[in-house]
């Protein structure tokens, strides 16, 4: 608890502490020992309770271990710190998949930053994260799905292209929406790249001295042009509130205060967007209620107002008592293993400190242990918790890719094909007035082998776009010609996570259609070419899932879900016979070590 903590922060300050008289040396003390040293050498036992010195030791070797493994590739490293404090369980223990999806919005930061940056470090990336989190106010959060069962707190970006039912818009409070910064431009910011160097210069206000101008006439260009960068960051903030205000399906909830600081001692005024509101109302009332709007106060109405409430609050609630038993039972039954763990943990660091202030004795570790990696002939890959229909596939047809793939996660290089195949995928979706958001596993071809490595396809310019268009309108007319034009869906775009053998799957279905005997057919809609029947089983694996999966969700017999490709352009639907069932899929999934013992892929 909260007494632990300051038991431990007075054992920090003791690692830190010194002579009294050499109090210039105090920052550089500071930096030399915190609370990671307190971990490590957290002193007597004695002066902390038992269950929170025993966090304290468990904590000390979870972050032993993760120091020992800075010699991975930072992707790797970072999935460790995942698995290792245990947050993608408390990220699926939550209702909904936004958690999860901020973590992999996270991972794929990680990715692209390891790519561009091969000799990357974890201080690099650290540096990285600190820089984007001043300058950038944070990284770009992950997808958010709209969840009409519960409250979602967002900002107006992460709400673009999305609805509810009900929306409510609050803090339209001048100068803070619109918000007032103290300079739009580079004139005043040093955030902030000179407009010609940026990408979209051409978009912005331009600065143009050519170099005769007198000291008045160029003070009259800056101020000018800083007006200009103002009235664009006006025109900017209007286009959020645009956002904000068509989000709603129903109902649209706008408010904004005079007050919001006990110590205030004078009220905010309200944001010009709520007056325009305020005054369509005014003129229209059938568009909407006027339902309060304060007047100015002289009094702050909140400095008179006091509560008590009881902190911290105990997250767990009515639960917590429940919540300790299991705890309690399951410490019981893992008291063994932590004995043995503590007892390798102290007998570990019993070598000398090197003098290495550069660090090149442990860039030098880290380096001939990736050079001794990379020269190992295989290693052993577990298969992770939860698979993508598309790495389901894979490991059906190309397990040594996805070993690879899981080893050392990519981006795929861009191409044309998935390119389209999404394009005809979003019209089909419009076509059948389906509105769904999709993961980056459920891109159209993800599951498709040929679909995302034939052909490297380069920058989408002005051609390519006409092939594109090109392509679309042939796959639309393919379409409409086939048998499924005239069918209407009962579904589009369903996701699913579906268990098989303590593993979770997880996809996404394009389409299901009922039968007229009351059975399903899933239809996966195939841009690309005809396979070659040898490669049908394996492709088939992902129709097992989407029909386990249907069977799962409608609550149908197995033997009464059906499932098929179309292939759009040859107008071919193909219809596999004796697909996996669950016992099939399970067996899929344990073949992994029959092949690791034969010395296949891992």
């Amino acid at each position: 608890g909260a007494a632990d903590l300051a038991a431990l922060w007075r054992r920090a300050g003791e690692l830190s502490a010194a002579d009294p008289v050499e109090g210039a040396a105090v920052a550089e003390r500071a930096e030399q020992a915190g609370l990671v040293d307190a971990l490590d050498d957290p002193g007597d036992p004695s002066r902390y309770s038992e269950e929170g010195y025993t966090r304290i030791r468990r904590l000390s070797q979870e972050l032993g271990a993760l120091r020992r493994r800075l010699d991975q590739p930072l992707p790797e490293l970072v999935a460790d710190v995942e698995r290792t404090m245990l947050l993608g369980v408390e990220a699926l223990a939550r209702p909904g998949a936004v958690g999860r999806a901020h973590l992999d919005a996270f991972a794929e930061v990680v990715h692209d930053y390891a790519e561009s940056s091969p000799t990357a470090t974890l201080l690099s990336f650290v540096d990285y994260l600190t820089t984007a989190s001043r300058a950038e106010d944070g990284l770009e959060p992950g997808e958010v799905e709209v969840a009409p069962e519960r409250v979602q707190v967002l900002t107006v970006h992460a709400a673009k292209g999305l609805e509810w039912r009900i929306v409510a818009v609050p803090h339209l409070v001048d100068k803070v929406f619109p918000n007032e910064r103290k300079s739009s431009s580079w004139l005043k910011t040093v955030a902030e790249l000179p407009a010609a160097l940026r990408g979209d210069a051409q978009d912005l206000p331009s600065l143009d001295l050519r170099g005769g101008e007198d000291r008045r006439q160029v003070k009259d260009a800056l101020t000018d042009h800083e007006e200009r960068f103002k009235e664009r960051h006006a025109d900017e903030e209007r286009r959020l509130c645009y956002v904000a205000l068509t989000r709603s399906e129903h109902c649209l909830l706008v408010s904004g205060h005079r007050w919001n600081d006990p110590a205030a001692t004078k009220p905010k005024a309200p944001s010009e967007f709520l007056l325009e509101v305020a005054e369509r109302v005014r003129e229209q009332p059938d568009v909407g209620v006027l339902e309060q709007w304060a007047e100015d106060a002289e009094d702050n109405p909140l400095s008179e107002v006091s509560r008590e409430l009881e902190w911290p609050v105990d997250p767990l609630g009515g639960r917590r008592s429940a919540v300790n038993e299991g705890a309690r039972l399951v410490l019981e039954a893992l008291e063994a293993l932590e004995n043995t763990e503590d007892a390798g943990a102290d007998t570990e660091n019993t070598g000398e400190e090197i003098d290495d202030p550069d660090g090149w004795v442990s860039d030098t570790d880290v380096l001939l242990a990736e050079r001794a990696r990379a020269r190992e002939p295989e290693a052993e890959i577990d298969l992770p918790a939860t698979l993508s229909v598309s790495q389901l596939v894979d490991l059906a047809g190309q397990p040594e890719d996805l070993a690879r793939r899981l080893r050392r996660p990519l981006p795929f290089p861009p191409n044309a094909h998935a390119r389209r195949g999404t394009e005809f995928h979003g019209w089909l979706e419009r076509r059948f007035s389906g509105d769904k958001l999709f993961d980056l596993d459920d891109l159209p071809g993800a599951a498709d082998p040929d679909g995302l490595f034939d052909g490297l396809g380069g920058a989408h310019d002005a051609d390519d776009h006409a092939d594109d268009t090109a392509h679309l309108e042939a796959l639309k007319e393919a379409f409409e010609r086939s048998e499924w034009a005239r069918r209407t869906p009962h579904d589009v775009e369903v996701p699913f996570s579906t268990d098989v053998d303590g593993i979770t799957v997880r996809g996404r279905m394009d389409a299901v259609f009922a039968d007229p005997d009351g059975g399903w057919t899933v239809v996966d809609w195939k841009t690309g070419a005809l396979p070659d029947a040898e490669r049908l089983p394996t492709l088939s694996v992902q129709l097992a899932a989407y029909r386990l999966a249907w069977a799962a969700l409608s609550g149908t017999p197995l033997e009464r879900v059906r499932a098929a490709f179309h292939y759009v352009r040859p107008n071919r639907t193909v219809r596999p016979v004796d697909l996996l069932d669950a016992d099939g899929l399970r067996a899929l999934l344990r073949t992994v070590p029959e092949r690791r013992e034969q010395g296949e892929a891992t």
